[in-house]
């Protein structure tokens, strides 16, 4: 398998912001296959941070293990998605099973849940998948926008012509999330996948950023500071705090240096020709 590392520049901070005590978000990546985690907890007695915890760790110690069992660069028959975005699905399927588990098995545990947004970066696309409200914006050519959409009661109302985008942007109620990992026994992970240009950047954030700060100021953070994701990421969290900073915020970014076509032997090429 080919290390993605040299293909991207990354940046990932996590701030506990203004209000709350602990930080239940979690983010971690795998720099060498082009893998971000991030996670929001929810749950009393900062269970929170278990959900979000096991989480991120569940997701990357499961996808570089079938990834590297991944030699065939192929689409899965069922559903027409690349193999990379179903063990995208799996890790976090699974992850939802243990932090289900887990909260019955321990009483400060129950009830906790965690929001997830993950994408893996793969032949020049990219696998997403998410559930609750933590985002995925693509900044690409100076535009901006927002690839994954909220699971919130919000979001739903928008989306049933209740509210206009502009109105729920003002909307105080909205952190009410209609999906989240290990409440249920079994989770509906929402996939995505697209298509990367050298020069696009990546935001995964938590709730914390977006409902502190437009996303015009977001977009124009990313912007200004493109040459330099330290910056740009800093900047970000430094806006979340400055306008009142009233939830943990997280932050990944990364930005595409130059194209990651996958290799394909020889062999897996007579192979596709009899396959």
């Amino acid at each position: 398998h080919m290390n993605l590392r040299p293909k991207f520049n990354m940046l990932q901070l996590s701030d506990t912001g203004k209000v709350r005590e602990h930080n239940e978000d979690a983010i971690g990546s795998n720099r060498d296959i082009a893998l971000l985690v991030l996670a929001d907890g929810m749950g009393g007695y900062n269970a929170g941070e278990v959900a979000s915890g096991i989480a991120v760790r569940t997701v990357l110690e499961l996808v570089p293990a079938a990834c590297e069992r991944e030699t065939r660069n192929a689409t899965d028959p069922e559903t027409g998605l690349m193999r990379q975005t179903i063990i995208l699905r799996d890790a976090i399927a699974r992850a939802n099973k243990v932090i289900h588990q887990t909260a019955k098995m321990q009483p400060q545990c129950e009830g906790m849940g965690t929001t997830i947004v993950a994408c893996l970066f793969y032949d020049n696309r990219i696998s997403i998948a998410h559930v609750g409200d933590s985002r995925l914006y693509r900044f690409r050519r100076n535009r901006f926008e927002q690839l994954t959409m909220d699971h919130s009661l919000l979001q739903e109302l928008v989306d049933r012509g209740f509210y206009s985008q502009e109105e729920a942007a003002r909307s105080t109620n909205r952190n009410y999330v209609t999906r989240a990992l290990g409440v249920e026994p079994t989770v509906q992970v929402e996939l995505q996948e697209a298509e990367v240009q050298p020069e696009d950047i990546y935001l995964l954030c938590s709730d914390g950023l977006p409902d502190m700060v437009e996303d015009e100021d977001i977009h124009l953070t990313i912007s200004t500071f493109n040459a330099n994701l330290q910056m740009a990421g800093q900047q970000l969290i430094r806006l979340s705090n400055d306008h009142g900073g009233k939830d943990n915020v997280s932050v990944i970014l990364a930005q595409v240096v130059e194209p990651f076509p996958a290799r394909v032997s020889v062999l897996q090429q007579i192979r596709s020709i009899f396959s």
